[in-house]
């Protein structure tokens, strides 16, 4: 392979979250668990959330206390605030492998940030920064994520402008990287090939993850122009599933084997397996009742030599 990527297994979290089925605490912690098995070594396992709002992570403790205990996976917890942020960092506290990393969000326009946070995008920037100081004063890895990227549900486009301001202010406080995120689905390859290659030319020493939605079916040709402008890592759900509960019609994040399948046809390698990702993805099918989105679970790999 000429390249390699890494993918952010977000399936146990931005998967589950908007999803009416209330999965088990041993469910997701299965799902999570062949995740590991089929290859992957970082996953968002838990949002540290008000669990009234987004009842699907009302178990987040107990889910990271039944996590395998693996040095060479890193276990990530969503954090909006910092009652979120300690209650993260607390489930280090017990003896046990805990998070390993906490993300922080802020989202690129007030009225979608009031929604989904209860903060101005202003305040939102002060949380997040107030997150990645605490975290470096704990010792605990922290990233940051600038949702709505490519677009607002309420407010239209954004101006990548202030999506590279927002990125220079939280590149002060040093995390581990920034994500940006297509939270709706409404960008297309141009835009995030000019939006990724300024990011990297403003803030060169700045490491960026793509998150992108498959909305509007530009999810995966998004993760490529990503990817020709200079991101590795990538964000990717099990099945296609996801969304945001408080975006309309924000439907599911790519396609963990959709992204393996493009990157290994390219020869750049997941070191992934293909096949236990899409078996992955017939077992929330059975769940679920009904069909995961994304395509390769339901058209297999080809050729076999990338399925196993």
């Amino acid at each position: 392979m000429s390249d390699t990527i890494e993918i952010m297994e977000v399936s146990a979290r931005d998967g589950l979250q908007n999803e009416a089925v209330i999965f088990t605490t041993e469910q997701k912690i299965d799902l999570i668990s062949g995740a590991i098995d089929a290859g992957i070594r970082r996953l968002e396992v838990a949002s540290f959330v008000n669990p009234n709002r987004v009842p699907q992570m009302a178990d987040a403790e107990a889910v990271v206390s039944g996590l395998p205990d693996r040095k060479d996976v890193i276990y990530t917890g969503l954090t909006l605030n910092m009652r979120g942020y300690m209650r993260a960092f607390a489930t280090n506290e017990t003896g046990v492998h805990g998070i390993d990393e906490v993300g922080c969000v802020v989202v690129a326009s007030n009225t979608f940030s009031v929604k989904n946070q209860g903060q101005t995008l202003v305040d939102s920037i002060v949380v997040a920064e107030d997150i990645l100081k605490a975290a470096a004063k704990d010792g605990l890895r922290a990233q940051v994520t600038i949702s709505a990227a490519c677009g607002c549900p309420f407010e239209g486009d954004v101006n990548p402008d202030l999506i590279i301001d927002i990125a220079k202010r939280l590149a002060d406080q040093n995390p581990h990287e920034i994500s940006i995120a297509d939270t709706i689905g409404v960008g297309t390859p141009q835009q995030v090939f000019s939006l990724f290659t300024a990011l990297q030319e403003a803030l060169p020493k700045m490491t960026f993850r793509g998150h992108f939605h498959n909305t509007r079916n530009t999810g995966i040709a998004n993760a490529w122009a990503a990817y020709m402008a200079g991101a590795r890592i990538f964000d990717a759900s099990i099945g296609g599933v996801g969304g945001c509960p408080f975006a309309p019609n924000a439907t599911g994040n790519i396609g963990t084997e959709d992204l393996i399948y493009m990157f290994e046809r390219a020869n750049i390698a997941t070191n992934v397996s293909l096949k236990k990702i899409i078996a992955l993805s017939k077992i929330l099918e059975t769940i679920l009742g009904r069909p995961t989105p994304a395509m390769v679970s339901k058209a297999g790999g080809f050729p076999s030599k990338i399925t196993d």
